[in-house]
């Protein structure tokens, strides 16, 4: 059959190069015998590889662990694909076990906050550190170790030198201020990234009535001595959802009010 004429043709090949390597003159009788050794060799495995599914036996290439890159046929057929993948998207907003949005109506009001429905929100949810300083808390996140709150200044003020564990981001929404560190001033729509290590102290200017930033604070805030540099207390989540517990508490709010912001 034609398996059988390919065999045949392969072999007098095979012969023919074998009569040109025994007739040239730069072949020496020891590299004469080599070179038609392997000539038969590879002969053998070509005739074997021909015969072999002819012949019923296991194809040669079979023997080899050689692996080849197949093409996946079905990945223009979509239909084709393991019926075992999902192929259809939850319509829940999230899986069930996730934590919940967090939803701020506004941040922008500031001073007048007012809910998507016109009601205005009770002036308690600002959180009072001291006589001129008070915070909005947005998102208390205890699993990550990080806050994310308003800070609002009112009649100008300072807040003490400390020094950041982590990186921390701000945005001016109003007013204005700076660090007594550096000669940058920072005003609404500035955006300010603090560098784990910073130690600074925050100045509003005099004549601010009222300054607000967000602030993403990751991390340990250190307060630290201006005169002797050694750390005289700190906040982190941790703090900031205790000072809003308690002040929630007083203000009849309730201290589970802090919980909606925890995650």
């Amino acid at each position: 059959g034609k398996q059988h004429k390919d065999v045949a043709a392969k072999a007098k090949a095979i012969a023919i190069m074998a009569r040109i390597l025994s007739t040239s003159p730069h072949n020496s009788p020891i590299r004469f015998l080599f070179l038609q050794n392997i000539v038969s060799l590879v002969g053998l495995l070509i005739g074997l590889a021909a015969a072999a599914p002819v012949l019923g036996f296991q194809p040669i290439h079979s023997l080899f662990p050689v692996r080849f890159n197949v093409k996946n046929t079905n990945a223009r057929n979509p239909s084709t694909n393991n019926a075992r993948q999902p192929r259809t998207i939850s319509r829940r907003a999230a899986p069930e076990g996730a934590l919940p949005d967090i939803v701020i109506p506004s941040i922008f009001n500031l001073s007048d906050w007012k809910h998507s429905d016109g009601e205005e929100e009770d002036p308690h949810v600002w959180v009072p550190q001291t006589d001129c300083l008070s915070f909005r808390p947005l998102c208390l996140c205890t699993s990550q170790g990080y806050y994310v709150n308003l800070l609002k200044f009112t009649g100008g003020g300072i807040l003490g030198r400390h020094r950041h564990s982590s990186p921390v981001h701000g945005l001016v929404l109003k007013g204005s201020w700076g660090y007594r560190e550096h000669g940058w001033h920072a005003h609404p729509g500035t955006y300010v990234f603090e560098p784990p290590g910073e130690t600074h102290t925050l100045v509003v200017d005099d004549d601010c009535e009222e300054m607000v930033v967000l602030f993403h604070v990751t991390g340990s805030l250190l307060y630290v001595s201006e005169e002797t540099g050694e750390v005289t207390g700190y906040d982190d989540v941790f703090t900031k959802l205790e000072k809003a517990r308690d002040w929630y508490e007083e203000c009849g709010m309730g201290r589970e009010y802090a919980d909606q912001f925890i995650r």
